[in-house]
């Protein structure tokens, strides 16, 4: 199976999983919460629609009051130093580490290809398709591989950790060893932990196990708006060497990060108290869905608190059905694997059971 094939998904039947398949050089990949989608393919399907298909937190950050100045104002250096701050402590990161902020990761994604030089991009997968995108959009020789060993020589190594769709984790130790061994051959190793914020022990700390002790090829990248449920604000940030981050900030341009998102931001991420409350039911949660789809049949290969990813002989039977049930989960060209993220009510719960007929 080749790689635009195998990064296929679907948001429907089986006609919108070719339709939305991750074709390379240009054309678009299909990502979770198409629900425009959904409704065309099924418009008989009942509503509200309930969407399975994205790896974000149901139960999102109570934002609370924003001032009328975050809405008025351009974004002034105080409101990014403060979500700077914030996010320092939240990541663990130290003084010697730089951090920016900008409008969601994928637009750092898309800018490490003007930034990073080099022909040779391996990609730890299968993974996250949009990182393999962006570098054979550039014109670079990418290949993926599966295992961390095999990233050795590149100019440009991408591992995803935890991973999407199986939540495969590289412990700080060993993501420490990849990183010098790239780094003493010239390389940069970028890091996407995008749903790093929820993995225990300690939500916020496993980069102070790679970043105080990274080689200067290194940049992690975290996501906001999974954990925090906010994936519509557009947030995320670079950490690692200060001359790269320094120039991804400048790709970025001023005011990269709008008002509002500065001040939630940095409001949250100063919350450690909500965040270990909500991972602790995201955890209960993730188990109950387990034990929901072992009982329909599935077979649990991997995942994370914010995601699952279960392997059914019918998986794309019981897509079909699902989202003619009104419900939405993600589809790829493997047949046999569905990933489902986490209902958010009782009733999402319910209706879930009910079209799975458990």
């Amino acid at each position: 199976m080749d790689a635009a094939a195998e990064g296929a998904a679907a948001a429907g039947s089986g006609a919108a999983m070719q339709h939305g398949a991750a074709m390379q050089h240009g054309a678009a990949i299909h990502h979770g919460g198409d629900l425009a989608t959904a409704r065309r393919l099924h418009p008989d399907a009942p509503s509200p629609w309930i969407d399975l298909s994205t790896g974000i937190n149901p139960v999102p950050y109570p934002v609370g009051e924003i001032a009328a100045e975050a809405w008025t104002r351009l974004p002034g250096r105080d409101a990014v130093d403060r979500l700077i701050a914030a996010a320092r402590t939240a990541y663990g990161a130290g003084p010697e580490t730089a951090v920016v902020a900008a409008p969601g990761t994928q637009a750092l994604i898309q800018r490490l290809p003007d930034l990073l030089p080099g022909p040779r991009v391996r990609v730890l997968g299968f993974t996250y398709q949009e990182h393999e995108a962006v570098w054979r959009q550039a014109g670079r020789r990418v290949e993926r591989v599966a295992e961390a060993s095999a990233l050795a020589g590149a100019d440009v190594a991408v591992i995803v950790n935890p991973n999407n769709p199986d939540g495969r984790l590289i412990a700080p130790a060993a993501l420490a060893e990849i990183a010098h061994g790239i780094a003493a051959a010239g390389g940069t190793l970028v890091v996407d932990e995008a749903f790093m914020d929820v993995i225990r022990p300690a939500p916020g700390a496993y980069p102070a196990g790679l970043l105080p002790f990274r080689p200067p090829g290194t940049l992690v990248l975290r996501s906001f708006g999974k954990a925090y449920g906010l994936a519509g604000l557009r947030l995320g940030f670079a950490l690692g060497d200060g001359a790269l981050v320094a120039r991804l900030g400048a790709a970025l341009g001023p005011w990269a990060v709008p008002g509002p998102a500065l001040e939630i931001g940095a409001r949250a991420l100063a919350d450690r108290a909500w965040l270990e409350v909500a991972t602790a039911r995201l955890e209960a949660d993730a188990a109950r869905l387990d034990r929901l789809l072992v009982g329909a049949g599935f077979e649990i290969i991997g995942g994370t608190p914010l995601f699952r990813l279960a392997r059914h002989a019918d998986a794309a039977g019981l897509h079909g059905r699902l989202a003619r049930a009104g419900i939405l989960t993600r589809a790829f060209a493997e047949p046999t694997w569905l990933r489902f993220g986490l209902p958010g009510t009782a009733p999402a719960w319910s209706r879930l059971a009910a079209a799975l007929g458990v």
